[in-house]
């Protein structure tokens, strides 16, 4: 393969419609919104998951965004997991606010305040990308220290991917296809760098965790707003704004430049930014070539191919490869 996959992250899920949602969890969330439901959007079709998303039209003249998912799907305990981290977030952290949430035992919804938004980086421009860096900048102030207890570190959460690498040069697993045809040849240097992995990725700074372009909006005002904070965790105040630099440089922003005039990472070591790029080109070429896990879309492979793509290549400037 010549080039990194194309992904257009605006359509890459397929979700239920409101009308096959259970008639219970309608009248619960009438319930919860003290108003009826008048009008439902068409679900959004971005995201990797198959739990229901869509702008709702009430009938006090309020729009709302409701995200509900049945107890078989992981959406159920991100959702819930969303609806306690958003409240406890400082005001400064542009996230849509919680209006109220909806249980019906195999159901759980999530009620958001609506923002009127556009996704940036389809493909990245130097305009969105000066707005979407000072978010990150103002967030990484906002969330240090963790305004949650009891979180994990960012290490924890990649876990044992660390080892991917190690593993496919053992032949322990396969080298996943879709990659640069000179991976192979970097592969003991991926694998050194994400061991470290645990040792850098530390830090009291609470992070988004899973920052990509379908998490961000641009409201009209040319502010940006964060979604789906279900991952939380500790670790490195620049981790959300440096997993997006390789995307932008791939699509031609100077991500090399900027971390040299950015506070989050003017006085970083180098080898610690190239750690953490390492540990995400691990953790994404990890069953790149299986079935997606139930729930979720196909779509889920190709960002991982093209967010290993755009890593690899990120490094290989960095690293002379």
């Amino acid at each position: 393969m010549s080039r990194a996959p194309d992904v257009d992250y605006s359509a890459t899920s397929q979700r239920p419609d409101w009308s096959s949602l259970p008639t219970a969890l309608h009248d619960a969330l009438a319930v919860a919104l003290g108003t009826q439901i008048a009008a439902v959007s068409r679900p959004v079709s971005s995201g990797f998951t198959g739990g229901f998303a869509a702008r709702v039209q009430l009938s006090d003249g309020r729009n709302v965004f409701i995200k509900a998912a049945p107890d078989t799907t992981h959406d159920f305990e991100a959702y819930q997991r969303e609806a306690e981290v958003v409240p406890r977030l400082p005001n400064a952290v542009r996230a849509p606010a919680i209006i109220t949430t909806a249980h019906t035992g195999d159901w759980f919804a999530v009620v958001s305040e609506w923002v009127d938004g556009r996704m940036p980086g389809s493909p990245w421009t130097g305009e969105d990308f000066a707005r979407v860096t000072a978010a990150c900048e103002e967030m990484a102030v906002a969330l240090r220290p963790s305004p949650l207890d009891g979180l994990r570190m960012f290490g924890e959460l990649v876990g044992d991917d660390l080892t991917v690498p190690q593993r496919i040069l053992t032949g322990d697993l396969p080298l996943p296809s879709g990659l640069q045809e000179w991976s192979p040849r970097v592969l003991p240097e991926v694998a050194e760098l994400a061991a470290a992995g645990p040792e850098v990725l530390v830090g009291d700074t609470a992070t988004h965790s899973d920052l990509r372009p379908d998490n961000l909006l641009i409201d009209p005002h040319g502010a940006c707003w964060t979604v789906d904070w279900n991952w939380l965790t500790l670790g490195p105040r620049w981790v959300d704004w440096v997993g997006l630099l390789p995307l932008a440089q791939y699509h031609g922003i100077d991500t090399f430049a900027a971390i040299t005039s950015s506070p989050l990472t003017a006085d970083v070591p180098k080898d610690d930014l190239d750690v953490f790029m390492a540990v995400i080109t691990a953790y994404m070429m990890k069953n790149t070539d299986a079935p997606p896990p139930p729930g979720c879309t196909p779509a889920l492979r190709e960002h991982q191919r093209l967010t290993a793509w755009t890593f690899l290549d990120w490094l290989a400037v960095r690293r002379g490869w």
